[in-house]
């Protein structure tokens, strides 16, 4: 009898435990389910636009699409779909090309954002459900000037690197170019990793012509880097005046994308309020 009872009780035990085991996951499995639901009303209180709205960002010379990793998911988390062009930066033609190839994939209202080169780029492209143009520290030549004409218009920062090209017609950033004027504000870690993934440009694409720009017909935002040491701040306000810009103007070197992203970010969403929300 004995025995009897020691195996009931351990029966009783284990079963007792089993069920404990079971509703704790139960009740697990409820407080997940409830704070998915919580996260998906939490997604749906942050989307901002409707689903089809776009971003496309556009990188400058010496860059690829790595150069906006800090600006992608606070787009994305805000309800906006977001698509980085990997511009060939062979000429001016070629790269409109490859935008104009990026704005087949999308199908409802699209922000443009372009960083120093690329925005003669984005100024470039014909799409009526382009709505605003965003220019971080860019370049805007109007119809017949080219990349090189504004951007030597003002006199260069003393810490701006010595461009030539190499004998394929291509100019690549000297090896402390990033740390001492394209990113001077950025980590050390953070140059070394754009020096090693530098694009060549070709010259073709800072002596081509510009077309009639973009900027002319839609409205456009432009962040002026104060302490740019690449393209000079005072050209920088000239083409923002040019182009009747909505200006944000900050102390920001060249790639603000990398030292200062939620700068960036807030100029993006305020076009992307202004004028995809219509």
């Amino acid at each position: 009898m004995e025995r009897r009872s020691f195996l009931g009780a351990l029966t009783a035990a284990s079963l007792g435990v089993a069920l404990e085991s079971s509703l704790t996951e139960f009740a697990r499995a409820q407080n997940t389910a409830q704070f998915g639901a919580s996260l998906s009303g939490r997604a749906a209180k942050m989307r901002e636009f409707p689903q089809n709205s776009t971003v496309i960002l556009v990188h400058g010379a010496w860059a690829d699409g790595y150069c906006w990793s800090n600006i992608i998911l606070p787009l994305e988390r805000r309800g906006l779909k977001v698509i980085c062009v990997p511009i060939p930066l062979t000429s001016l033609t070629n790269d409109a090309t490859a935008l104009s190839w990026a704005l087949e994939r999308t199908s409802g209202p699209v922000v443009l954002v372009g960083h120093a080169y690329s925005g003669a780029v984005i100024a470039a492209v014909r799409e009526d459900r382009v709505k605003s143009l965003v220019y971080v520290a860019a370049l805007a030549p109007d119809e017949g000037e080219t990349v090189s004409k504004v951007f030597y218009r003002d006199a260069p920062h003393p810490e701006a690197p010595k461009l030539a090209p190499d004998s394929h017609g291509f100019i690549s950033m000297p090896e402390d170019g990033f740390r001492r004027a394209v990113a001077h504000k950025a980590s050390v870690d953070q140059t070394n990793i754009a020096s090693a993934v530098q694009r060549p440009i070709a010259v073709q694409c800072i002596q081509e012509p510009a077309p009639a720009p973009l900027w002319k017909s839609k409205p456009s935002w432009f962040l002026i880097a104060e302490e740019d040491r690449m393209i000079n701040p005072k050209t920088q306000h000239f083409m923002a005046d040019r182009m009747g810009a909505t200006v944000q103007s900050h102390r920001l070197d060249h790639t603000p994308m990398y030292s200062e992203p939620a700068v960036v970010i807030e100029v993006i969403l305020e076009a992307a309020r202004k004028t995809l929300l219509q």
